[in-house]
Protein backbone atom coordinates (compact mmCIF):
# COMPACT_ATOMS: atom_id res chain seq x y z
CA UNK A 1 0.00 0.00 0.00
CA UNK A 2 2.76 2.44 0.96
CA UNK A 3 4.44 1.80 -2.39
CA UNK A 4 1.33 2.62 -4.35
CA UNK A 5 0.31 -1.00 -4.95
CA UNK A 6 -3.45 -1.31 -4.46
CA UNK A 7 -4.98 -3.75 -2.01
CA UNK A 8 -5.46 -7.04 -3.88
CA UNK A 9 -8.99 -7.87 -4.92
CA UNK A 10 -8.93 -11.53 -3.98
CA UNK A 11 -10.96 -14.03 -2.00
CA UNK A 12 -9.50 -16.93 -0.01
CA UNK A 13 -11.52 -20.05 0.73
CA UNK A 14 -12.15 -20.71 4.41
CA UNK A 15 -11.56 -24.37 3.54
CA UNK A 16 -8.18 -23.80 1.86
CA UNK A 17 -5.29 -25.61 3.47
CA UNK A 18 -2.12 -23.89 4.60
CA UNK A 19 1.44 -24.68 3.55
CA UNK A 20 3.24 -24.65 6.90
CA UNK A 21 6.87 -23.60 7.49
CA UNK A 22 7.74 -27.17 8.45
CA UNK A 23 6.41 -28.42 5.10
CA UNK A 24 9.18 -26.48 3.39
CA UNK A 25 11.69 -27.87 5.90
CA UNK A 26 10.58 -31.47 5.33
CA UNK A 27 10.74 -30.96 1.55
CA UNK A 28 14.34 -29.76 1.82
CA UNK A 29 15.29 -32.57 4.22
CA UNK A 30 13.82 -35.30 2.03
CA UNK A 31 15.52 -34.05 -1.14
CA UNK A 32 18.78 -33.94 0.82
CA UNK A 33 18.23 -37.50 2.09
CA UNK A 34 17.42 -38.85 -1.39
CA UNK A 35 20.55 -37.31 -2.91
CA UNK A 36 20.97 -38.42 -6.52
CA UNK A 37 17.55 -40.12 -6.39
CA UNK A 38 15.74 -36.87 -5.51
CA UNK A 39 12.57 -35.76 -7.32
CA UNK A 40 13.97 -32.40 -8.36
CA UNK A 41 11.50 -30.68 -6.04
CA UNK A 42 11.18 -26.88 -5.98
CA UNK A 43 11.45 -27.33 -2.17
CA UNK A 44 8.31 -25.28 -1.63
CA UNK A 45 6.79 -27.85 0.70
CA UNK A 46 4.19 -29.14 -1.75
CA UNK A 47 4.59 -32.93 -1.32
CA UNK A 48 4.70 -32.78 2.52
CA UNK A 49 1.71 -30.40 2.43
CA UNK A 50 -0.44 -32.80 0.40
CA UNK A 51 0.77 -35.75 2.43
CA UNK A 52 -0.56 -34.02 5.55
CA UNK A 53 -3.80 -33.03 3.82
CA UNK A 54 -4.63 -36.61 2.92
CA UNK A 55 -3.36 -37.90 6.26
CA UNK A 56 -5.96 -35.51 7.76
CA UNK A 57 -3.47 -33.56 9.87
CA UNK A 58 -3.41 -30.41 7.70
CA UNK A 59 -4.52 -26.94 8.76
CA UNK A 60 -7.53 -25.23 7.16
CA UNK A 61 -7.68 -21.45 6.96
CA UNK A 62 -10.79 -21.41 9.17
CA UNK A 63 -8.72 -22.80 12.08
CA UNK A 64 -6.67 -19.59 12.20
CA UNK A 65 -9.67 -17.88 13.81
CA UNK A 66 -10.07 -20.39 16.67
CA UNK A 67 -7.04 -19.90 18.94
CA UNK A 68 -7.79 -22.80 21.29
CA UNK A 69 -8.39 -25.30 18.50
CA UNK A 70 -5.33 -24.02 16.64
CA UNK A 71 -3.03 -24.48 19.64
CA UNK A 72 -4.27 -28.03 20.26
CA UNK A 73 -3.74 -28.88 16.58
CA UNK A 74 -0.21 -27.41 16.60
CA UNK A 75 0.72 -29.40 19.71
CA UNK A 76 -0.64 -32.65 18.26
CA UNK A 77 1.09 -32.24 14.89
CA UNK A 78 4.42 -31.18 16.38
CA UNK A 79 4.58 -34.33 18.52
CA UNK A 80 4.47 -36.36 15.30
CA UNK A 81 6.73 -34.12 13.23
CA UNK A 82 9.41 -33.79 15.90
CA UNK A 83 9.98 -37.55 15.94
CA UNK A 84 10.71 -37.52 12.21
CA UNK A 85 12.78 -34.35 12.36
CA UNK A 86 15.00 -35.54 15.20
CA UNK A 87 15.37 -39.24 14.43
CA UNK A 88 15.10 -39.38 10.64
CA UNK A 89 16.59 -36.07 9.55
CA UNK A 90 18.64 -35.19 12.67
CA UNK A 91 17.19 -31.67 12.89
CA UNK A 92 15.97 -29.53 15.77
CA UNK A 93 12.34 -29.93 16.93
CA UNK A 94 9.69 -27.38 15.91
CA UNK A 95 9.37 -24.33 18.16
CA UNK A 96 5.63 -24.41 18.87
CA UNK A 97 5.34 -20.85 20.13
CA UNK A 98 7.22 -19.53 17.14
CA UNK A 99 4.89 -21.52 14.88
CA UNK A 100 1.83 -20.11 16.68
CA UNK A 101 3.14 -16.58 16.16
CA UNK A 102 3.63 -17.30 12.45
CA UNK A 103 0.07 -18.59 12.18
CA UNK A 104 -1.24 -15.46 13.91
CA UNK A 105 0.61 -13.42 11.29
CA UNK A 106 -1.05 -15.53 8.58
CA UNK A 107 -4.44 -14.89 10.22
CA UNK A 108 -3.96 -11.12 10.26
CA UNK A 109 -2.75 -11.17 6.65
CA UNK A 110 -5.63 -13.17 5.16
CA UNK A 111 -8.54 -12.14 7.40
CA UNK A 112 -9.93 -9.44 5.05
CA UNK A 113 -10.15 -11.94 2.18
CA UNK A 114 -11.52 -15.13 3.78
CA UNK A 115 -14.99 -16.31 2.78
CA UNK A 116 -16.95 -19.23 1.36
CA UNK A 117 -15.57 -19.06 -2.19
CA UNK A 118 -17.72 -21.97 -3.41
CA UNK A 119 -20.85 -19.99 -2.49
CA UNK A 120 -19.40 -16.93 -4.23
CA UNK A 121 -18.82 -18.91 -7.43
CA UNK A 122 -22.26 -20.54 -7.32
CA UNK A 123 -23.80 -17.07 -7.10
CA UNK A 124 -21.62 -15.95 -10.02
CA UNK A 125 -22.86 -18.88 -12.12
CA UNK A 126 -26.49 -18.11 -11.32
CA UNK A 127 -25.86 -14.51 -12.39
CA UNK A 128 -24.49 -15.68 -15.74
CA UNK A 129 -20.98 -14.39 -15.10
CA UNK A 130 -17.92 -15.82 -16.88
CA UNK A 131 -15.54 -17.81 -14.70
CA UNK A 132 -11.95 -18.65 -15.68
CA UNK A 133 -10.23 -21.49 -13.84
CA UNK A 134 -6.47 -21.69 -14.34
CA UNK A 135 -4.64 -24.98 -13.98
CA UNK A 136 -1.01 -25.47 -13.00
CA UNK A 137 1.57 -27.67 -14.75
CA UNK A 138 0.14 -30.22 -17.19
CA UNK A 139 -1.05 -33.78 -17.73
CA UNK A 140 2.37 -35.40 -17.39
CA UNK A 141 2.68 -33.98 -13.86
CA UNK A 142 -0.66 -35.44 -12.75
CA UNK A 143 -0.23 -38.00 -9.92
CA UNK A 144 -2.63 -40.46 -11.60
CA UNK A 145 -2.07 -39.98 -15.34
CA UNK A 146 1.41 -38.43 -15.40
CA UNK A 147 4.94 -39.85 -15.32
CA UNK A 148 4.57 -41.14 -11.75
CA UNK A 149 6.44 -40.80 -9.40
CA UNK A 150 8.06 -37.72 -11.01
CA UNK A 151 4.83 -35.78 -10.69
CA UNK A 152 3.28 -33.11 -8.51
CA UNK A 153 1.00 -33.93 -5.58
CA UNK A 154 -2.38 -32.67 -6.80
CA UNK A 155 -4.35 -33.33 -9.97
CA UNK A 156 -3.34 -31.16 -12.90
CA UNK A 157 -6.34 -32.15 -15.04
CA UNK A 158 -9.07 -29.70 -16.03
CA UNK A 159 -11.71 -32.00 -14.56
CA UNK A 160 -10.26 -31.34 -11.12
CA UNK A 161 -11.03 -27.64 -11.56
CA UNK A 162 -14.65 -28.31 -10.64
CA UNK A 163 -13.57 -29.92 -7.36
CA UNK A 164 -11.03 -27.23 -6.54
CA UNK A 165 -13.55 -24.46 -7.21
CA UNK A 166 -16.51 -26.22 -5.62
CA UNK A 167 -18.68 -25.95 -8.75
CA UNK A 168 -20.62 -28.60 -10.72
CA UNK A 169 -18.45 -30.39 -13.32
CA UNK A 170 -21.07 -29.78 -16.03
CA UNK A 171 -20.50 -26.03 -15.69
CA UNK A 172 -17.09 -26.33 -17.36
CA UNK A 173 -17.96 -25.78 -21.00
CA UNK A 174 -14.65 -24.86 -22.66
CA UNK A 175 -11.16 -26.21 -21.94
CA UNK A 176 -8.12 -24.54 -23.47
CA UNK A 177 -4.94 -26.62 -23.39
CA UNK A 178 -1.66 -24.70 -23.68
CA UNK A 179 0.93 -26.48 -25.84
CA UNK A 180 4.43 -25.16 -26.45
CA UNK A 181 5.84 -25.21 -29.98
CA UNK A 182 8.78 -27.09 -28.42
CA UNK A 183 9.07 -29.06 -25.16
CA UNK A 184 10.40 -28.01 -21.78
CA UNK A 185 10.40 -29.48 -18.28
CA UNK A 186 11.47 -28.64 -14.74
CA UNK A 187 12.65 -31.39 -12.43
CA UNK A 188 13.47 -35.03 -12.96
CA UNK A 189 11.53 -37.57 -15.03
CA UNK A 190 11.42 -39.19 -18.46
CA UNK A 191 11.73 -36.72 -21.36
CA UNK A 192 11.81 -38.59 -24.68
CA UNK A 193 12.58 -35.67 -27.03
CA UNK A 194 15.09 -33.95 -24.71
CA UNK A 195 18.07 -32.09 -26.20
CA UNK A 196 21.53 -31.79 -24.67
CA UNK A 197 24.67 -29.73 -25.15
CA UNK A 198 24.93 -26.69 -27.41
CA UNK A 199 21.69 -27.47 -29.24
CA UNK A 200 19.79 -27.43 -25.93
CA UNK A 201 21.59 -24.30 -24.72
CA UNK A 202 20.62 -22.35 -27.82
CA UNK A 203 16.94 -23.33 -27.63
CA UNK A 204 16.88 -22.67 -23.87
CA UNK A 205 18.45 -19.23 -24.18
CA UNK A 206 16.17 -18.20 -27.03
CA UNK A 207 13.06 -19.66 -25.41
CA UNK A 208 10.22 -18.01 -23.53
CA UNK A 209 10.43 -14.45 -22.28
CA UNK A 210 14.05 -14.20 -21.16
CA UNK A 211 14.90 -17.86 -21.65
CA UNK A 212 13.79 -21.21 -20.26
CA UNK A 213 14.60 -20.94 -16.58
CA UNK A 214 12.42 -22.05 -13.66
CA UNK A 215 10.08 -19.35 -12.35
CA UNK A 216 10.44 -20.59 -8.77
CA UNK A 217 14.04 -21.81 -8.68
CA UNK A 218 15.72 -19.94 -11.55
CA UNK A 219 17.37 -23.19 -12.60
CA UNK A 220 17.70 -24.02 -16.32
CA UNK A 221 14.73 -25.91 -17.70
CA UNK A 222 15.26 -29.09 -19.68
CA UNK A 223 14.28 -28.51 -23.32
CA UNK A 224 13.58 -30.60 -26.38
CA UNK A 225 11.65 -30.76 -29.64
CA UNK A 226 7.88 -30.86 -29.63
CA UNK A 227 6.61 -34.32 -28.67
CA UNK A 228 3.19 -34.85 -30.26
CA UNK A 229 2.81 -38.29 -28.65
CA UNK A 230 2.88 -36.67 -25.22
CA UNK A 231 0.97 -33.59 -26.39
CA UNK A 232 -1.85 -35.62 -27.94
CA UNK A 233 -2.13 -37.67 -24.74
CA UNK A 234 -2.04 -34.46 -22.70
CA UNK A 235 -4.83 -32.66 -24.54
CA UNK A 236 -6.98 -35.80 -24.53
CA UNK A 237 -6.65 -36.26 -20.77
CA UNK A 238 -7.55 -32.59 -20.32
CA UNK A 239 -10.56 -33.10 -22.61
CA UNK A 240 -9.40 -29.96 -24.41
CA UNK A 241 -11.86 -28.24 -26.71
CA UNK A 242 -9.16 -26.00 -28.18
CA UNK A 243 -5.39 -25.48 -28.05
CA UNK A 244 -3.24 -22.40 -27.62
CA UNK A 245 0.17 -22.93 -29.28
CA UNK A 246 2.81 -20.80 -27.58
CA UNK A 247 6.40 -19.58 -28.14
CA UNK A 248 6.17 -20.26 -31.87
CA UNK A 249 8.36 -17.22 -32.57
CA UNK A 250 11.29 -18.90 -30.80
CA UNK A 251 11.74 -21.46 -33.59
CA UNK A 252 12.43 -18.88 -36.31
CA UNK A 253 16.20 -19.45 -36.19
CA UNK A 254 16.04 -23.07 -37.36
CA UNK A 255 16.65 -24.42 -40.88
CA UNK A 256 14.78 -27.60 -40.00
CA UNK A 257 12.49 -28.41 -37.07
CA UNK A 258 12.29 -32.01 -35.82
CA UNK A 259 9.00 -33.11 -34.24
CA UNK A 260 8.77 -36.32 -32.21
CA UNK A 261 5.72 -38.06 -33.73
CA UNK A 262 6.16 -41.61 -32.41
CA UNK A 263 8.11 -43.70 -29.90
CA UNK A 264 10.30 -46.72 -30.55
CA UNK A 265 9.92 -49.03 -27.55
CA UNK A 266 11.92 -52.25 -27.86
CA UNK A 267 11.52 -52.12 -31.65
CA UNK A 268 7.79 -51.42 -31.55
CA UNK A 269 6.70 -48.08 -33.06
CA UNK A 270 3.79 -46.50 -31.22
CA UNK A 271 1.91 -43.21 -31.07
CA UNK A 272 0.23 -44.13 -27.78
CA UNK A 273 1.72 -42.60 -24.63
CA UNK A 274 2.93 -45.44 -22.37
CA UNK A 275 3.15 -45.97 -18.61
CA UNK A 276 6.34 -44.78 -16.91
CA UNK A 277 8.16 -48.13 -16.94
CA UNK A 278 7.79 -48.38 -20.72
CA UNK A 279 8.37 -44.67 -21.23
CA UNK A 280 11.86 -45.13 -19.79
CA UNK A 281 12.66 -47.38 -22.79
CA UNK A 282 11.18 -45.05 -25.41
CA UNK A 283 13.32 -43.54 -28.15
CA UNK A 284 11.99 -40.66 -30.24
CA UNK A 285 10.92 -41.11 -33.86
CA UNK A 286 11.22 -37.73 -35.58
CA UNK A 287 9.49 -36.12 -38.52
CA UNK A 288 11.60 -33.21 -39.78
CA UNK A 289 9.81 -30.13 -41.09
CA UNK A 290 11.38 -27.18 -42.95
CA UNK A 291 11.90 -24.02 -40.90
CA UNK A 292 10.78 -20.54 -41.90
CA UNK A 293 14.08 -18.80 -41.07
CA UNK A 294 12.67 -15.40 -40.12
CA UNK A 295 11.25 -13.43 -37.20
CA UNK A 296 7.45 -13.64 -37.09
CA UNK A 297 7.07 -11.16 -34.23
CA UNK A 298 4.53 -8.47 -35.08
CA UNK A 299 2.43 -10.64 -37.40
CA UNK A 300 -1.24 -10.47 -36.35
CA UNK A 301 -2.98 -12.75 -38.85
CA UNK A 302 -2.50 -16.46 -39.52
CA UNK A 303 -2.66 -15.82 -43.27
CA UNK A 304 0.36 -13.50 -43.03
CA UNK A 305 2.65 -16.08 -41.43
CA UNK A 306 5.41 -17.65 -43.59
CA UNK A 307 4.21 -20.70 -45.50
CA UNK A 308 6.45 -23.14 -43.61
CA UNK A 309 5.27 -21.67 -40.33
CA UNK A 310 1.62 -22.25 -41.26
CA UNK A 311 2.50 -25.80 -42.33
CA UNK A 312 4.17 -26.42 -38.95
CA UNK A 313 1.01 -25.28 -37.12
CA UNK A 314 -1.24 -27.38 -39.35
CA UNK A 315 1.02 -30.41 -38.92
CA UNK A 316 0.97 -30.10 -35.12
CA UNK A 317 -2.81 -29.61 -35.14
CA UNK A 318 -3.31 -32.80 -37.18
CA UNK A 319 -0.98 -34.80 -34.91
CA UNK A 320 -2.58 -33.74 -31.61
CA UNK A 321 -6.13 -33.93 -32.94
CA UNK A 322 -7.48 -30.69 -31.40
CA UNK A 323 -8.03 -27.36 -33.16
CA UNK A 324 -5.30 -24.76 -32.56
CA UNK A 325 -7.28 -21.54 -32.10
CA UNK A 326 -4.58 -19.29 -30.64
CA UNK A 327 -0.92 -18.84 -31.54
CA UNK A 328 1.47 -16.70 -29.52
CA UNK A 329 4.40 -15.19 -31.42
CA UNK A 330 5.74 -13.13 -28.53
CA UNK A 331 5.36 -12.68 -24.76
CA UNK A 332 2.88 -9.78 -24.93
CA UNK A 333 -0.90 -10.12 -24.64
CA UNK A 334 -1.23 -8.31 -27.95
CA UNK A 335 1.06 -10.83 -29.68
CA UNK A 336 -1.56 -13.53 -30.08
CA UNK A 337 -2.90 -14.69 -33.44
CA UNK A 338 -6.53 -15.86 -33.30
CA UNK A 339 -7.72 -18.39 -35.88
Amino acid sequence: MERGVPKPKILISNRAQIVMPYHVLFDECEEERLGKKSFGSTKSGIAPFYSDKYSKVGFQVSELFDEERLREHVKSVCEQKDIMLQHMYHKEPINQEELMNTLREYRDMVEPYVCDTAAFLRDAISEGRTILLEGQLGTLKDPDFGIYPMVTSSSTLAAYGAIGAGIPPYEIKDIIAVVKAYSSAVGAGEFVSELHGEEADELRNRGGDGGEFGATTGRPRRVGWLDTVASRYGVRMQSATQVALTVLDVLGYLDEIPVCTAYDIDGEITKDFPVTARLAKAKPVFTVLPGWKCDIRGIKKFEDLPENCKKYIEFVEKEIGVKITMISNGPGRSEIIYR
